[in-house]
């Protein structure tokens, strides 16, 4: 469907779909949709965004702002959990009906969310939502569920996801965090120490990965645990390059004494639920990343345009124009892409995707970094000295840098995501001929 925009949008500022060129999944009830997104984001955080990082928090009143309007909720994965949000009083949002809810009603709010091109403002008021409450409602109990789901769902209170340690990043089989039962078998006692955890700093409570078994994955669980004024609990924040105002929280637990009920799902399955929520996690990664490319490439194209030096302007320059075209159809099929991905996630049931796409999305979201680095390279470059300075017409170049490694490192660095994708592709292939050869030999 094509539609006409309102204004003419810098080359690479916006999707195709917002360009008034066609693509085969919007409609007009997504239309509509993503322009009512589009208007509450904008008056409730994209014009505010520079300003918060800038001091480092984003005001308390913002995270009640969202709540009131369920605008928390689509950073969920869809679809939606339909019976515990209107258990909680959750029916639509912003028009839409939970149940009405698809992946691309995700991809346009993760889009509309980073339209600021930083990440710390609105990952401050979604991390936790969109990481650490997903465990709790896919694999928690009916008792679970009704003492967190209805607090957390409507914002009452705050969680983060807490996986990361000092010496267990990518590598989640390693964590060290244990949790042993009291001797009246009624508490987890939990001793470690979490790091580089987004929201922590305000989390009430974490859906925290703890070593409640023996060494390696089969030794790994998640258990819902308190933190904010939780006795044997200490959190500092850490200043980290960007996404400062998220909120990087540093997290120590000395004999923290939690109920054997917080257990999420069964003992010993934490890799597997850890695994299976990296991959919403990813997604919503590679997402931001490329609205983030958008924003850096689009001011330097902004920028060359304005520009001039040997007599002309930049744009006349063939190097320059070179150096926009590199980054931007590097960009656009990034942007190709990940739609393709929300497409598949709205189409495909959620257990052949998870095994299809898990190692795919992973590579999606490390591109997604590698993409936005050469946009923000792009930038400071074409800038020139503007864009080494954190103040004036090149600041957007300078602060989309600082943005690069916080989307290259968390939910799996670079590196560890690109060769999980070419392992999963191998597994998946040799299962795939494994099932071939047995329906051949079955047929003999």
């Amino acid at each position: 469907m094509a539609t006409i925009p309102t204004e003419v949008p810098i080359p690479f500022s916006e999707p195709p779909y917002l360009q008034g060129l066609p693509v085969p999944w919007m409609t007009p009830q997504l239309r509509e949709w993503q322009q009512k997104c589009r208007a509450f984001i904008t008056e409730h955080l994209t014009q505010y965004a520079w300003d918060w990082e800038k001091e480092e928090t984003v005001p308390e009143h913002v995270f009640g702002d969202f709540n009131k309007h369920n605008m928390l909720i689509p950073s969920l994965p869809a679809p939606l959990p339909v019976k515990e949000l209107k258990d909680a009083g959750i029916h639509d949002i912003l028009g839409v009906k939970v149940e009405d809810f698809t992946y691309f009603h995700n991809y346009i709010y993760g889009d509309e969310m980073m339209r600021s091109g930083l990440a710390g403002p609105p990952g401050s008021l979604t991390t936790g939502m969109a990481f650490g409450v997903p465990p709790i409602i896919k694999f928690g109990n009916e008792q679970l569920k009704k003492r967190f789901l209805p607090d957390l769902l409507t914002g009452r209170k705050r969680t983060c996801i807490a996986i990361t340690e000092p010496d267990a990043g990518s590598d989640v089989a390693n964590i060290r965090t244990t949790g042993v039962k009291s001797k009246d078998g009624k508490k987890w006692i939990i001793n470690g120490t979490k790091k580089w955890i987004t929201n922590g700093y305000w989390a009430d409570l974490s859906a925290m990965a703890v070593r409640t078994g023996g060494p390696g994955p089969s030794g790994l669980s998640m258990i819902v645990v308190p933190l904010k004024g939780h006795k044997g609990v200490e959190m500092r924040r850490l200043k980290v390059q960007g996404q400062i105002s998220a909120g990087t929280t540093f997290i120590e637990l000395d004999d923290v004494e939690v109920p054997v009920e917080n257990l999420i799902g069964e003992e010993g399955q934490g890799m597997r639920y850890i695994m299976t929520n990296f991959n919403h996690e990813r997604l919503t990664i590679a997402v931001g990343a490329t609205r983030q490319a958008r924003v850096a490439l689009s001011a330097a194209f902004s920028y060359v345009l304005k520009r001039e030096a040997f007599g002309k302007k930049l744009f006349d320059q063939p190097v320059v124009r070179h150096r926009l075209a590199k980054a931007g159809t590097l960009l656009e099929s990034q942007s190709a892409w990940v739609e393709q991905f929300v497409y598949q996630m709205t189409t495909m049931k959620k257990e052949d995707a998870d095994v299809a796409l898990g190692g795919l999305t992973a590579a999606a979201k490390a591109n997604a970094g590698m993409v936005l680095k050469e946009c923000a390279d792009c930038a400071v470059l074409l800038f020139g000295g503007s864009g080494y300075t954190r103040s004036g017409q090149g600041e957007i170049a300078e602060r989309m840098v600082r943005e690069v490694n916080g989307q290259r490192i968390p939910g799996g660095s670079e590196d560890v995501m690109l060769d999980l994708m070419v392992r999963q592709l191998g597994k998946n292939y040799e299962r795939a001929l494994k099932r071939l050869e047995q329906s051949s030999g079955s047929k003999l």
